[in-house]
């Protein structure tokens, strides 16, 4: 197939940003949706109905590193010394910061043993220092596989390519919680995960699809998707033998359609922005994996220290709100890290 043309960029950088958002309010919404039955239900609808709506964020930033990534030919040692030192360094530096943050919170203690203190630190560091960090710990895994599996995508048929997303598809599909019964022991786990989305990306971004009406039905697919996910979530708490949050996972059918409608929507909608936005979108971009490293500390000193968070007001409205603070923040945060010396070794 055909790499992505240098016009897709701009589509490719709206939706990065977009996804950083929703990962966000994602984020912003997840202590409320965990207090159901304990919360006015208009408020834990409004936080189911949020987190719904942005559940694609982390597929779409695999997509898009398989967009941009698959298409090049790569040497092995400078590929794997250059991806990972831009996200390594950052994330260890953020790591420490929230081992930090979680001394201060009295989330852990150390005592006058040197050597346990650093075995704490060290296992923080080998389960993650904070709950968002598990992104960067899969993204470091699929670094390693981006040469093997480019390598097979720009020499496959399309043929190839759609017998590759099926398997995928069809082993998400079986190792749901509901079919793991109807499950047969025929190892495929070569086809599970997240690298299924890398694929995916690279094939969706230069697919030239000729079907009318196609953001229509994308949009329709989307809405399908949240209402699934949303509605689907709300019956699951009625049926304890399944997971209560199976249809949030990143890696299931309906997050799956979700992300395809979300990362066409914006292929296919290039809006007509003045350069002033255009260059704040750029800008802001720049530093998109600092702010992602960066947000959830944000977010803690939002609520503890100034109440800023899902209580601030109506949730449909706060969540949002509590969200776009903390990007703000948060860029501002990492830009001026960035302006420290050697700060951008550190920043992300």
């Amino acid at each position: 197939m055909p790499s992505t043309k240098p016009e897709t960029i701009d589509w490719i950088s709206n939706l990065r940003l977009i996804a950083l958002y929703a990962v966000i309010i994602l984020h912003c919404s997840s202590p409320l949706l965990m207090q159901y039955g304990k919360v006015p239900a208009a408020d834990w609808w409004a936080a189911d109905f949020l987190n719904a709506l942005t559940r694609f964020g982390v597929p779409a930033f695999v997509m898009i590193t398989g967009a941009l990534l698959l298409p090049r030919e790569y040497e092995i040692g400078s590929f794997l010394k250059k991806r990972l030192s831009r996200v390594v360094v950052p994330f260890l530096f953020w790591s420490l910061v929230y081992v930090w943050y979680s001394w201060y919170n009295e989330e852990i203690t150390f005592g006058a043993d040197a050597w346990a203190n650093i075995r704490q630190v060290l296992h923080l560091l080998k389960t993650g220092s904070s709950y968002h960090l598990w992104y960067v710990y899969m993204l470091i895994g699929l670094y390693f596989f981006i040469p093997v599996i480019g390598k097979f995508v720009r020499n496959a048929s399309e043929k190839e390519i759609i017998y590759f997303l099926v398997v995928w598809f069809g082993v998400m599909l079986i190792t749901q919680p509901y079919f793991m019964r109807y499950n047969p022991s025929v190892d495929m786990h070569y086809f599970a995960g997240f690298a299924g989305y890398l694929v995916l990306g690279y094939y969706l971004a230069n697919k030239d699809f000729n079907i009318k009406y196609l953001r229509f039905w994308m949009f329709l697919l989307f809405l399908f998707s949240v209402g699934l996910i949303a509605i689907g979530s709300r019956l699951l708490i009625a049926y304890p033998i399944y997971p209560g949050t199976m249809l949030y996972e990143p890696v299931n059918p309906a997050v799956l359609l979700l992300a395809i409608s979300a990362f066409m929507l914006a292929k296919l909608t290039v809006p007509k922005v003045s350069p002033a936005i255009t260059r704040a979108r750029d800008f802001a971009g720049k530093f998109n994996y600092g702010i992602y490293l960066a947000h959830a500390l944000v977010l803690y000193f939002l609520d503890d220290l100034f109440g800023i968070g899902y209580k601030l007001g109506i949730p449909i409205l706060s969540i949002p709100l509590t969200a776009l603070i903390c990007f703000m923040i948060s860029l501002l945060l990492v830009w001026i890290i960035n302006k420290i010396p050697f700060g951008k070794w550190v920043s992300g």
